[in-house]
C-alpha cells in the first residue's frame, strides 16, 4: 500500500514536472528562457518550446507593433515662435535580448520611459533646427520633418532592442499667452494681403476699362472714316447723275434747281421773301425762263 501511494505521488511529480517544463510561444509574442535571470534561450518561432521545470522562466515580450503617446512638450522654432507639440510613435521590439538587457524586469514600462524620453530630445532638436520654421512645421513640409525624427529615434531607440518604425505630430499648438498675439499679426497679414489684392485688381480694371476706351474710338473712328467714304462716293454718284442729267437737258436741269431753290426758300407756313420782281430768281415764275425751252408749253 506504502509503495503504491509512492508510486502515485511521483507519476503526479513526474506529470506536473513535464507540464512544468513545456510552454507555447504565440504567433503575436517572443519568448526568453532565464535562469537565475541570465537569458539561457530566445524562442522567437510560434510553437511548443520547453525549459527545465522550477529553475528556468519564461518571460514573454509583445511581438506586434505598438503605440506610445508622448506628452505635450513646447518647442521653439529658429523664428522664436514657442509651439506646443503633441506627437505619438508607433514601435515594435526588434531585438528581445538586446531589449531584456536594456530594460531589465522594467519591461514595457520601462522601455516606453526611455523611447519617450528619445522622441521628446529628437523632436526639439529637428523643429529646433536651424531654418525650420513655425510655417515650416505647419505646411506640407511636416511630412519631411516627422520622418527626419524618425530616422533619429530609430537609431537612438535600437541601443535598447527597438525598432521605430513611425513618428507622428498629432497636434501642433500656440501657448495660450501667444495666441492673441499671433492672431492680430495674423490678421493684419490677412488685410495686408487684401489690400495688395484690392490694389491689383483695381490696376487690372484701369487696364481692363483704357482697353475699351481705345477699342471704343477705334471703332467710332474706323465707322465714321467708312461714312465719310461712304457719303463721299454718295455725293460722286449723285454729282454725276447731276452732271449727266445737265448735259442731257440744260434747261430742265436749270428749271429742276430753280424749283428745288423755291422750295428751300419757301418753307413753313408763314415764310416771307423780300425781292425785287425783276429778280432772276422768278425767271421761271412769270414764264420767261421757259420761253426760249424748245419743249415748254
Amino acid at each position: 500500500m506504502r509503495s503504491g501511494t509512492f508510486l502515485v505521488g511521483a507519476l503526479f511529480v513526474a506529470v506536473v514536472g513535464v507540464l512544468s517544463s513545456i510552454f507555447i510561444v504565440d504567433e503575436r509574442e517572443k519568448a526568453l528562457v532565464l535562469q537565475f535571470g541570465q537569458i539561457k534561450a530566445v524562442k522567437e518561432d510560434p510553437g511548443l518550446a520547453f525549459k527545465i521545470p522550477f529553475i528556468q522562466e519564461v518571460v514573454r515580450y509583445d511581438d506586434r507593433i505598438l503605440s506610445l503617446d508622448t506628452p505635450p512638450i513646447e518647442v521653439t522654432p529658429s523664428d522664436d515662435r514657442r509651439l506646443v507639440v503633441d506627437a505619438f510613435a508607433r514601435y515594435r521590439i526588434a531585438d528581445v535580448v538586446r531589449f531584456r538587457q536594456a530594460v531589465g524586469a522594467g519591461g514595457l514600462r520601462e522601455a516606453e520611459s526611455q523611447l519617450a524620453d528619445v522622441l521628446n530630445d529628437n523632436i526639439r532638436a529637428v523643429l529646433g533646427a536651424e531654418g525650420v520654421t513655425s510655417n515650416t512645421i505647419l505646411s506640407a513640409e511636416r511630412s519631411t520633418l516627422m520622418d527626419r525624427i524618425r530616422v533619429r529615434a530609430d537609431g537612438r531607440a535600437a541601443e535598447f532592442g527597438l525598432d521605430v518604425v513611425d513618428v507622428r505630430l498629432k497636434q501642433t499648438n500656440l501657448p495660450d499667452q501667444n495666441l492673441g498675439a499671433t492672431f492680430d499679426r495674423m490678421r493684419a497679414e490677412r488685410e495686408r494681403e487684401a489690400t495688395d489684392e484690392r490694389a491689383r485688381g483695381a490696376e487690372a480694371a484701369q487696364r481692363v476699362q483704357a482697353q475699351a476706351d481705345r477699342t471704343v474710338v477705334e471703332l467710332v473712328s474706323d465707322a465714321q472714316r467708312e461714312a465719310e467714304i461712304i457719303r463721299g462716293e454718295a455725293d460722286a454718284e449723285r454729282n454725276g447723275i447731276f452732271a449727266a442729267a445737265y448735259s442731257a437737258d440744260e434747261e430742265f436741269f436749270r428749271f429742276y434747281r430753280s424749283l428745288t431753290a423755291y422750295e428751300n426758300a419757301l418753307k413753313g407756313s408763314n415764310s416771307t421773301l423780300v425781292i425785287t420782281p425783276d429778280s432772276e430768281f422768278f425767271e421761271f415764275l412769270d414764264g420767261a425762263g421757259l420761253s426760249g425751252t424748245p419743249n415748254a408749253n
